[in-house]
């Protein structure tokens, strides 16, 4: 858990991701449910703005590092397709990098629609898992890792469907937009490790790190649909 909190940390605070998160939050309204909310940060800057924020989420370990974290905020273990929210209760709803981890994202969706008011937003993003652009020596070698790590979770190409997500659901207005992530430094290394790089591969990236020859891009994926009457 202190790991991946760390993880979750360092990219959270980079410029690129604060000013993406920035835009998840434009037109969610005055009610806004985070859904997989993790160690809290979007609650508690919602909360900051004046916003009541509820964030959900399936791990009872990250509800409580959220809870500490941010003690403005509300949260509660719950699951993505079953919120402990009335019908139309919400003014927006945010779904931020947890889609690929759900067996029926389709269920998360619907439920999105379900607990916003007409009229409400509905703010899906997250990377595509088959997506990383990174510099390497061995492109072959890098590829098998990109598709493996994508291959062991439930939907890694769930971003990719975003769109027909919310149209299926029945939202309108529907728009999309591509936020890239570039890393020229050291700080991606331990993103390059949990993606599955090791030894003389991960040992290549922090030579280029350290010789100023590092690249790696993620393109982040936003969409977003408005909860029709």
């Amino acid at each position: 858990m202190s790991t991946l909190l760390t993880l979750l940390d360092a990219l959270d605070d980079r410029p690129q991701a604060v000013h993406l998160r920035e835009r998840t939050y434009e037109g969610l309204g005055e009610l806004v449910v985070d859904v997989g909310c993790g160690s809290g940060r979007a609650v508690g800057e919602l909360s900051a703005r004046g916003v009541r924020a509820v964030g959900v989420d399936a791990d009872p370990a990250m509800v409580e590092v959220a809870a500490a974290r941010w003690p403005a905020g509300e949260f509660h273990v719950a699951d993505a397709g079953a919120l402990p929210l009335d019908d139309g209760s919400v003014t927006g709803y945010r779904a931020d990098k947890v889609l690929h981890v759900l067996a029926e994202p389709e269920l998360a969706v619907a439920e999105a629609r379900r607990v916003l008011a007409p009229g409400g937003r509905a703010v899906l993003t997250g990377q595509d898992w088959d997506t990383f652009v990174i510099d390497s020596d061995d492109p072959a070698g890098t590829r098998a890792m990109v598709h493996a790590r994508a291959d062991g979770m439930p939907h890694p190409r769930i971003a990719r469907r975003y769109r027909n997500l919310l149209l299926d659901a029945g939202f309108t207005d529907v728009t999309v937009e591509v936020h890239t992530l570039v890393w020229t430094d050291a700080a991606v290394l331990p993103v390059l490790a949990n993606l599955g790089g090791a030894g003389a591969w991960l040992d290549e990236q922090a030579t280029r790190a350290r010789d100023d020859r590092l690249f790696v891009a993620v393109p982040i994926f936003l969409a977003a649909g408005t909860r029709a009457g």
